[in-house]
């Protein structure tokens, strides 16, 4: 999209007397507040974010204290071609200096500290190993190819492991890829191909991280911290401890258009009369829905209540109308969902974070993320920047991991990681990097290990066919959207912060007629340049051999051929 496009749309007639209800207290909510201030021109004070917890931001978290430790579900990756992203944080100001935005510090950061890994697999006890290739086939990179060309339709609701050979999962590209977004076999293969897409420009550097950035402090602290401060100097109404149950809709003359909204306070019933012009837009599901944490004495016992938050307000969406999805696919086995993270606070350590330097040669915040190929767990950990939370000493630090196998016992621990406690995670995770002899001096200055078990940390990846996700703006749709990971926005990838923006900009500016057109997602896989450079590292050699093809004789001595 041009700059033409990049209007200061008109003010929306009526628009001071026109009501927002924000139902979810996520970034998608944050962001669709943001917009409407900035390009409807809403009143703060007729913006109302209803959330079930006290704390804002969903998904994107982080807190604590360094006497009790520190925690943070995960971070979302963020690439440099987030354009939504990148759009709302180009408004919002930098807590340290309000004549800076936060997308001004963040840029500075990376360009000061760019994510390089220098050691991005590990085996055999914290003995590096060798990562410099995708280490794919030549029939690897076909089926790779053969994904890219087929349509999402004729793929269905295909698994990843339907998809691929067997030793597909064998390879670099496997390792580096399931570690960095948290695909499992059983996933959406559809899933994978938006990924590979839309990241198509990446691939050359994903063995070494390159181009994935990363803020100063944890995405809370960094992120929406300074969204949710502005968005109360605009007077926006932040309502905690709000539950949500129902919404009521008027489905005559073939139109949705939301009436009611019934939550809960202070276990009290209440209720919302929604005009006609107002509106009301639902985050329709959770990553980080009923999480469960445990410390370094007591796992993270993982919830399987019925009750399931937006999920079931979804469930009851879904029974007013096809157009509003099918939560069903998505939240219905836990067992295929669930993901697990711990974070490790250490005091006054000089063991594992100079063991780790050494190690990997990267200083912390700038090597991102170290798998373990030889791990049952399939683990893998992340040493961030120090400090990792505002409030943090500087004699407290931050070690994050996690695993994708949850139900096979340890290599060093007989237990599977969903049974385990903190220390015993953490114990696991020294045996891999090599520290098994110093277990028992870490440990005695430990301050804690805080794991979280998420049950549909992973559920957006789900194998799921077109209508399954709803449309951000249902079909009749006059006053009603769907933001977040479970709406459906074309071309765009899941388990994104990206996708959470573009879905709160597609609604506002379709709801409220605004006029201005959504940034495009960023169309790589059609540029030849990235097309051939996706190719030379899929394939491993660094030049096309076209002289034996009658294409080469065509643009022999021409930009086409030095480009190829």
């Amino acid at each position: 999209m041009g700059n033409y496009q990049k209007i200061n749309p008109l003010t929306p007639q009526k628009i001071g007397t026109r009501n927002a209800y924000l139902i979810g207290g996520g970034i998608g909510s944050l962001a669709s507040a943001a917009l409407l201030i900035r390009d409807a021109h809403m009143p703060g004070k007729n913006i109302h974010i209803l959330e079930q917890l006290d704390v804002f931001g969903g998904s994107m978290d982080g807190e604590g204290i360094p006497e009790k430790g520190y925690t943070a579900r995960g971070g979302r990756e963020i690439e440099e071609h987030f354009e939504c992203f990148m759009e709302l944080f180009s408004f919002i100001p930098s807590l340290n200096d309000k004549s800076r935005s936060v997308l001004d510090e963040f840029r500075e950061l990376n360009l000061l500290e760019p994510i390089e890994s220098h050691c991005r697999l590990v085996q055999n006890q914290g003995e590096k190993t060798d990562f410099s290739s995708l280490g794919l086939s030549k029939k690897n990179a076909m089926e790779l190819a053969r994904l890219h060309m087929l349509t999402e339709e004729a793929l269905g609701a295909a698994t990843i492991e339907q998809f691929f050979e067997p030793d597909f999962f064998e390879t670099n590209f496997w390792y580096f890829w399931a570690s960095m977004f948290a695909f499992e076999k059983w996933h959406s293969v559809v899933e994978v191909k938006r990924y590979m897409e839309r990241f198509m420009h990446l691939i050359g550097g994903m063995n070494k991280l390159e181009g994935i950035l990363h803020t100063e402090y944890n995405q809370y602290d960094s992120l929406i911290l300074p969204l949710i401060t502005w968005l109360k100097e605009q007077d926006v109404c932040f309502d905690g401890g709000c539950k949500v149950m129902d919404i009521d809709f008027d489905f005559s003359n073939n139109t949705k258009t939301a009436t009611a909204i019934h939550y809960i306070k202070n276990e009290i019933d209440n209720v919302i009369t929604v005009n006609q012009d107002d509106i009301v837009l639902f985050t329709n599901g959770s990553m980080t829905e009923n999480t469960t944490r445990g410390d370094l004495n007591h796992p993270a016992v993982i919830n399987r209540s019925d009750e399931k938050g937006c999920f079931s307000v979804w469930e009851k969406l879904a029974l007013k109308s096809p157009d509003f999805g099918h939560p069903e696919a998505f939240c219905s086995n836990i067992d295929k969902t669930k993901w697990l993270s711990f974070t490790v606070t250490l005091k006054d350590d000089d063991i594992v974070f100079p063991y780790l330097l050494k190690l990997t040669g990267d200083k912390p915040g700038m090597g991102g993320l170290v798998t373990i190929k030889d791990s049952s767990w399939f683990m893998s950990w992340v040493v961030p920047k120090h400090p990792h939370f505002i409030n943090q000493p500087d004699n407290v630090k931050v070690l994050w991991a996690y695993a994708l196998n949850l139900d096979i016992k340890g290599d060093y621990i007989a237990k599977t990681i969903s049974e385990c406690t903190g220390r015993e995670m953490f114990e696991e995770l020294l045996y891999h990097m090599g520290l098994k002899d110093r277990i028992p001096e870490i440990l005695s200055h430990t301050v804690n290990v805080i794991p979280s078990m998420m049950p549909y940390i992973t559920s957006q990846f789900m194998p799921r066919v077109a209508g399954d996700r709803p449309d951000v703006i249902p079909a009749g749709s006059r006053n009603f959207g769907f933001i977040g990971q479970f709406a459906e926005v074309p071309y765009d990838c899941v388990f994104t912060v990206e996708y959470s923006v573009r879905s709160a900009m597609m609604a506002v500016y379709g709801l409220m007629n605004l006029g201005k057109e959504v940034e495009p997602v960023y169309p790589s896989q059609y540029d030849i340049r990235v097309l051939t450079n996706a190719a030379k590292t899929c394939l491993g050699i660094d030049k096309l051999p076209l002289k034996n093809i009658p294409l080469g004789t065509l643009i022999k001595n021409t930009e086409l051929e030095k480009l190829l």
